[in-house]
């Protein structure tokens, strides 16, 4: 696996059409600091534009992350000032800026699998409910860090977390920060398995994104706008977007290249999605 982007907090390597990004700080928990946030979505968008069918994010070493670090806000203290009317309007455009970047994830058009093992605390746990699937290994536990230093998560993870797993237990851990274990978190639905570690996790999940990718990227980049706005949107008015939706993407020489490929055994090939142009990429 070659890389194609390295920063001080992740790697990226592409295997045929599946993207893998590593976090890669693991002597500092793979904590996150503000310019992790547009990395991830510029990463994202590149994966987007080279192709990619399908993502699996990871971690390195002993714990998935451990959220954003503390040093940033003393660090940066300005970017959440809110003392005047001014910088309390900068820090709604920040904020949002943060938010957008983890929203790169839900909007982009390959389904994001999150590979678990350890810690997923914090902005960590927004990131990985901000993905389509979760797996982790057996020592993995999730926590709404931010209850503990006297905030409200506010990535996205109280917005996403009550469609994930049952509202009540959304409610217990955004207001008390006690650990879900990984026993807990398949029975409530916040991940899809659990495995014995992380090398498991990893492999596991790479291996359901190389399923993912063999299928029509078309089918899957239409199921996944589908699944979203049904989770956003009540059943009628899911039922009217499905079946403008269909209308727009159904394509039968994509699928007689599937059900050729299907009779024969293999896998079929399929065009790449369209990258969007310049003014689409500024748009998303």
């Amino acid at each position: 696996m070659s890389n194609t982007i390295s920063n001080e907090f992740f790697r990226v390597g592409v295997e045929g059409r599946v993207g893998h990004l590593q976090l890669n700080r693991p002597e500092r928990m793979n904590t996150m600091a503000w310019a992790f946030f547009p990395a991830l979505r510029d990463a994202v968008r590149a994966l987007h534009d080279e192709g990619m069918h399908a993502l699996v994010i990871s971690s390195t070493g002993k714990h998935f992350s451990a959220g954003m670090s503390l040093d940033v806000f003393a660090d940066d203290a300005a970017i959440v000032a809110a003392d005047t009317p001014r910088a309390r309007l900068a820090f709604q455009s920040n904020l949002g800026g943060l938010i957008d970047c983890l929203d790169a994830l839900d909007r982009a058009q390959f389904p994001v699998i999150c590979a678990i093992q350890g810690a997923c605390v914090g902005g960590a746990l927004d990131l990985a409910t901000a993905c389509d699937i979760r797996l982790c290994s057996a020592d993995a536990f999730f926590t709404v860090q931010e209850i503990h230093i006297g905030m409200m998560a506010d990535l996205g993870v109280l917005q996403r977390l009550a469609k994930i797993v049952p509202p009540g237990v959304a409610r217990e851990l955004a207001y008390t920060g006690d650990r879900l274990n990984a026993e807990r978190a398949l029975q409530a639905g916040l991940v899809n398995a659990v495995v014995p570690d992380a090398a498991a996790v990893v492999e596991q999940a790479l291996a359901m994104a190389g399923r993912i990718a063999a299928k029509s990227p078309l089918a899957v980049a239409g199921s996944k706008l589908a699944l979203n706005h049904a989770r956003d949107h009540g059943t009628a008015e899911s039922l009217r977007h499905m079946a403008v939706l269909q209308s727009a993407i159904f394509d039968t020489a994509e699928m007689g290249k599937a059900i050729e490929a299907w009779k024969q055994k293999r896998e079929a090939r399929y065009d790449p999605l369209t990258a969007p142009a310049e003014i689409g990429k500024q748009a998303r």
